[in-house]
């Protein structure tokens, strides 16, 4: 195993614990210490891999949308509903990218920048999502565009309910009901 291959690996652990961390305290909880302790490093020693926690930080918000990443043009709506399902299996992952979101919108922050480049890509492609489906206009007569965001704010809303009270709100489920407002068909009613 050649040094790069081992320093690769102990960043990915590193960026693994961080999002543990931040997931238990929140980002401003979180602090490099206990990231390094975490991978049984001394925080001198997480230094030399993330000079800063901000670095860390982005590090965390990187693979956690390589997880989520699909390829171009492969996303539909009935895909956007697997990935709701998915992300039902991994709460500590939705806590994380939630409780950060959270954090965002705070002028100081760290991430703000991040989530709000982020948002925009997301929009764009839920847009381009919605076109493939439907055209130029959907059965309720708003323009791709226009729906784009109210998408993205279901599916961010239904994250926030169901990490509050996952026993009463079944966020698949959930999105498979919206998605009906679109005249999508739930199969899954038979």
């Amino acid at each position: 195993m050649t040094a790069r291959t081992r320093s690769e690996e102990r960043r990915a652990e590193i960026v693994r614990a961080a999002l543990e961390v931040i997931a238990e305290r929140g980002y401003r909880g979180a602090s490099l210490a206990a990231v390094a302790e975490r991978v049984g490093l001394t925080q001198q020693g997480l230094l030399h891999h993330f000079p800063t926690k901000e670095a860390l930080l982005v590090a965390v918000l990187q693979e956690r949308d390589r997880w989520d990443a699909m390829p171009a043009g492969r996303l539909r709506l009935d895909l956007l509903a697997s990935l709701v399902e998915y992300n039902a299996m991994r709460p500590a992952i939705v806590q994380t990218f939630s409780a950060l979101l959270g954090e965002s919108v705070t002028e100081e922050h760290p991430a703000r920048a991040y989530f709000t480049e982020r948002y925009v890509g997301v929009r764009a492609g839920m847009a381009e999502v919605l076109r493939a489906e439907y055209g130029d206009r959907l059965p309720g007569g708003l323009t791709p565009e226009r729906a784009a965001p109210l998408l993205v704010a279901i599916l961010d809303g239904l994250q926030y309910q169901w990490l509050l009270d996952p026993e009463s709100v079944d966020m698949a489920s959930a999105f498979r009901d919206f998605l009906t407002l679109f005249g999508e068909h739930d199969d899954t009613d038979g």
